[in-house]
C-alpha cells in the first residue's frame, strides 16, 4: 500500500479521502461511538451564544473565544447536530493534511516528492475516535499546521520575508484564541526562530506583534462589552487553575499512542544513523524535534485529559514517520514497518473503543442517556453535577454551563459579589428542573428564601413548583 502513495500524483488524494471516510465510518456506524459529554458541552455553548448571551459573561465555559464562535456558527445553521461536527473535523483533518504534504513538497522535505506523508497522516488521525470531533484542540491546531509553514519558509529563503514572520505570529495567536494550551507555540515560534531560522531583531519583534493581534481583537471585542475582566479570568487565569477534568486516565493515552510514537522514534534513530541530509532539511528536523518537546507541553496545560488533547503532537509523529517509509527505498523490512503500522495503529484505537463503550469506564466521558434522564425533556434545566444526560433534549439555562468553573462560584456563599451574580441569573433565567449532584443548590436556597419558596426537593432534583 505505502509504495501506491509513493508516486507523485495529486490524484492518490481522492485515495486518501476514500480511506478516510472508511476508517471513520467504522467508528460511527460499526462501533457506534456515543456522543460526549465535551461535544454536548460544546453544542449547549453554541446555543447559549445563538440565544444572544456573551461568552465568559453570560456562558461560564473555558472554551477559547474563536472556538465559541465557530460553535455558535454552526448551531445557527444546523441546531445540535452530533453528524456536522463530525463532518466539520473530517474536513479540517483533510485540509491538514493536504497542506502538511504540500508543505513538505513545497520545501523539498524529503527526498522524493510523494503522498506518503498524507497518507501516514490519514492512517495516525484515527488512533482514537475522539479525534474526529469538532474539539477546540483541532480548530488550534490547524493554525499551528499553517504557522509551521511560515516556520518551514523561512529555512529556505534568502531574505528576511517580514509577511511570512508576521503571518507566522498572527497564526500562532489565532490558534491561541481556539485553545489555550496552544500558548505553548509562542516561545516555540521565538526560539525555533532565533536558533534554527537566525530571526533577526525585525523578524523577532514582528512574530511578537503578530502574535499579539488576534489576542488584542478578543480583548477589545469583550472590552467593549464590558466583560473583559471576564475573559481573562476565565479563559486565561482562573481556567488554568482548576483541577484538571479526568475523562480517561493518562495511562490509557500512553497506551495508545504508544504504537505511532514508537513507529516516530525508529524514524529519527534510522534517519540519524543512515541518512544524510541538506542543509535546509535539517533545519525543519530540528523544528519537528522541538515542536514535539512544546507540543508535549502544552498537552499538560489542558484541562480536559481525553486522547484528543494529543492531536497537537501528530504533526510532528507524522513527519518522523513518514521519515523512516521514505529512506527505506524498497525490501523486506518497508512491507514489514508499513503493514505493521497501517494494521497496529487504527487496531489499536478500535480495540480500545470497543472495549471501553462496553463497559462503565467510559461513562465519565460519554453521555448515556437513561430513562431517568427522560424526564427533563423540552424542560428547562441546569446540571451541578458531571451528568450532562440531562441536557440531551432539554434547554441548558444559567450561565453554569461547566460545572468545574462554576463550582467556584457556587460554593463560595460568603462572597456577596458571588450570592448576587447566582440570584440575579436564578431569578432572570428560572430552571424548571435543578439537577442538584453535590448539594450546591441547597446551601444556596439557605442564603435566598425567595427562591427557596419556588422549589420542591426530590432526591437530588429541585422542581419548580
Amino acid at each position: 500500500m505505502i509504495s501506491f502513495f509513493r508516486i507523485n500524483d495529486p490524484f492518490r488524494l481522492f485515495a486518501l479521502l476514500g480511506l478516510m471516510i472508511f476508517l471513520s465510518a467504522i467508528y460511527l456506524w460499526v462501533l457506534r461511538i456515543p456522543l460526549l459529554q465535551p461535544e454536548l458541552t460544546w453544542m449547549l455553548l453554541g446555543e447559549r451564544l445563538a440565544d444572544g448571551k456573551l461568552m465568559y459573561r453570560d456562558v461560564l465555559d473555558d472554551s477559547g473565544p474563536f472556538s465559541a464562535g465557530v460553535y455558535w456558527l454552526l448551531h445557527m445553521l444546523f441546531g445540535k447536530s452530533f453528524l456536522i461536527y463530525k463532518i466539520s473535523a473530517g474536513v479540517l483533518i483533510f485540509v491538514q493534511i493536504i497542506y502538511l504534504n504540500s508543505l513538505f513538497i513545497r520545501y523539498k522535505s524529503f527526498d522524493e516528492i510523494t503522498y506518503i506523508p498524507a497518507f501516514v497522516l490519514s492512517i495516525l488521525v484515527h488512533l482514537s475516535f475522539d479525534i474526529l470531533t469538532l474539539s477546540p484542540a483541532l480548530m488550534g491546531c490547524t493554525f499551528i499546521v499553517f504557522a509551521l509553514g511560515q516556520l518551514f519558509s523561512q529555512t529556505v529563503l534568502q531574505k528576511e520575508g517580514a509577511d511570512s514572520v508576521l503571518l507566522l505570529g498572527i497564526y500562532g495567536g489565532i490558534a491561541a484564541c481556539f485553545h489555550f494550551p496552544l500558548i505553548f507555540f509562542l516561545p516555540y515560534m521565538l526560539l525555533a526562530g532565533i536558533v534554527v531560522s537566525g530571526f533577526t531583531l525585525r523578524q523577532f519583534l514582528l512574530s511578537i506583534i503578530g502574535y499579539i493581534i488576534p489576542l488584542l481583537i478578543c480583548s477589545v471585542y469583550f472590552f467593549w462589552f464590558d466583560s473583559l475582566p471576564e475573559f481573562l479570568n476565565e479563559y486565561i487565569l482562573t481556567s488554568r487553575s482548576l483541577e484538571v477534568y479526568v475523562h480517561v486516565r493518562l495511562r490509557e493515552i500512553v497506551l495508545l499512542y504508544f504504537t505511532p510514537l514508537m513507529f516516530g522514534v525508529i524514524g529519527i534513530l534510522y534517519s540519524t544513523v543512515f541518512k544524510s541530509f541538506n542543509v535546509n532539511q535539517q533545519k525543519q528536523m530540528q523544528l519537528m524535534l522541538i515542536y514535539l518537546i512544546f507540543g508535549a507541553a502544552s498537552i499538560f496545560l489542558a484541562n480536559r485529559r481525553a486522547p484528543y488533547q494529543w492531536i497537537i503532537l501528530i504533526p510532528g509523529i507524522a513527519y518522523f514517520i513518514s521519515l523512516l517509509f521514505i529512506s527505506i527505498k524498497t525490501g523486506v523490512i518497508l512491507q514489514v514497518l508499513s503493514t505493521a503500522y497501517v494494521i497496529l495503529v487504527p487496531l489499536t484505537g478500535y480495540t480500545w473503543t470497543f472495549i471501553k463503550t462496553n463497559n462503565e469506564d467510559i461513562n465519565s466521558y460519554i453521555v448515556n442517556q437513561t430513562e431517568q434522564h427522560q424526564f427533563t425533556k423540552g424542560k428547562k434545566v441546569l446540571v451541578l453535577g458531571n451528568d450532562l444526560a440531562y441536557y440531551l433534549n432539554a434547554k441548558q439555562v444559567t450561565p453554569f454551563l461547566n460545572y468545574h468553573l462554576s463550582k467556584e462560584i457556587l460554593t463560595d456563599l460568603d462572597n456577596f459579589e458571588n450570592l448576587a451574580f447566582m440570584y440575579k441569573n436564578f431569578t432572570e433565567e428560572i430552571p424548571e428542573i435543578i439537577i442538584d449532584e453535590e448539594g450546591v443548590f441547597a446551601g444556596f436556597l439557605e442564603k435566598a428564601p425567595l427562591l427557596q419558596k419556588k422549589y420542591k426537593k426530590s432526591g437530588n432534583y429541585f422542581l419548580l413548583e
